[in-house]
């Protein structure tokens, strides 16, 4: 409901003639619902919040009092904001304790009229106007979150698009993106199934920007020479130091487009930086070790080796799936998390079965 179409101040008395007389004095202007004790009223606040604009209320009456109506739109978290006033004839110290409510006023009886109308009515416009500038700021903060939400994507998606060039500047057809991508996909949910570590606690949203953010995990290799990046022999120590640098450089991109402008983008900055990592401590660009590492990049590492060792390079011949296995198991290809070994030893074939490459209709990014 629109705030300036509120439109109702709820009168509670149990004195008839009371009700009549305020009745009397805003029922021009306002709809004037009435009630005789605190319980009936708090029941038709239940059902009108977003109509009262304010309430006139009595603190002696039977079935439920003042102070009882009080607690239990406060227990409700009925009419924040709200105007309410105390109309009443009760000593200061019972007044006084209505203040902890966060009463508007306390107007005393007798009452002069004029004087009560412009009092009540004077606040009901501060009410409205605030409301009113709370709604437009909640609008604006929308507005801003869904335009910061579609340049992220955008940031993501120009930023993916440069990965899958990568793959074709360095011979490849982009299938080795996506198989990461998949692998990873299906490892983490199947981790977050038996409850692994910090996987427990991922969410569907959580997996799926992972996943998302895995194809960004050699991004820092557009800056590495074409001669080194497509040599077709071995690399001399000093290239390889060269190539090594492509985990830093990926990191540095995307930290400059903004980690904080996308949960993809904060996920794809460890993961650029980390996946060369091993468990053991002896991979690169850090040497972190153990639970130093998150299971993420750690996922993601151990599927960039699989689908490297199974695909053709410029440097390499296929291995076959199943020796691909074994020499990861044996640590030929550095030392990953043994546990997180065997569930993708339970898994790998299932994911493979089911084709590396294709598309994954439930992956989006879900910032």
């Amino acid at each position: 409901m629109d705030i300036q179409d509120q439109n109702t101040i709820l009168i509670v008395d149990d004195i008839e003639m009371n009700r009549e007389i305020l009745d009397c004095i805003f029922n021009k202007d306002f709809k004037t619902p009435q009630f005789d004790n605190g319980l009936d009223a708090f029941l038709y606040t239940k059902d009108h919040a977003d109509e009262i604009v304010a309430v006139l209320l009595d603190i002696t009456m039977p079935v439920m009092d003042g102070y009882g109506y009080l607690e239990k739109i406060r227990e409700h978290n009925l009419l924040n904001g709200v105007p309410i006033f105390l109309i009443t004839a009760e000593d200061r110290d019972q007044q006084l304790a209505a203040f902890e409510y966060q009463i508007s006023d306390i107007i005393e009886k007798p009452f002069t009229p004029a004087f009560l109308f412009k009092r009540v009515t004077s606040q009901i416009e501060l009410f409205k106007i605030h409301r009113s500038l709370e709604y437009k700021n909640l609008l604006q903060e929308r507005e801003i979150a869904r335009k910061n939400k579609e340049f992220s994507e955008i940031n993501v998606k120009v930023i993916s698009t440069l990965a899958l060039s990568i793959e074709f500047r360095s011979g490849e057809t982009g299938k080795h993106v996506l198989s990461i991508r998949n692998i990873s996909y299906a490892l983490l949910h199947k981790l977050r199934e038996i409850k692994f570590d910090e996987c427990a606690f991922l969410s569907d949203d959580d997996i799926n920007n992972i996943a998302y953010a895995s194809i960004l995990h050699d991004i820092g290799k557009i800056a590495i020479p074409d001669a080194i990046l497509n040599k077709p022999g071995r690399l001399t120590p000093e290239e390889f130091d060269i190539i090594k640098t492509h985990t830093v450089r990926g990191a540095e991109l995307i930290k400059k487009i903004g980690i904080n402008t996308s949960n993809v983008l904060k996920y794809a900055y460890d993961i650029c930086l980390h996946h060369h990592e091993r468990y053991d401590g002896r991979g690169y660009p850090e040497g972190l070790k153990g639970d130093e590492l998150s299971i993420w990049s750690q996922v993601v590492g151990l599927a960039d080796v699989y689908d490297a060792l199974t695909q053709e390079r410029c440097y390499k011949k296929a291995f076959s799936h199943e020796t691909a296995i074994e020499m990861i198991c044996s640590n030929q290809c550095g030392v990953f998390n043994p546990a997180l070994i065997d569930v993708f030893k339970n898994i790998i074939d299932d994911i493979v079965a089911n084709d590396l490459h294709q598309e994954i209709p439930a992956l989006a990014m879900s910032d």
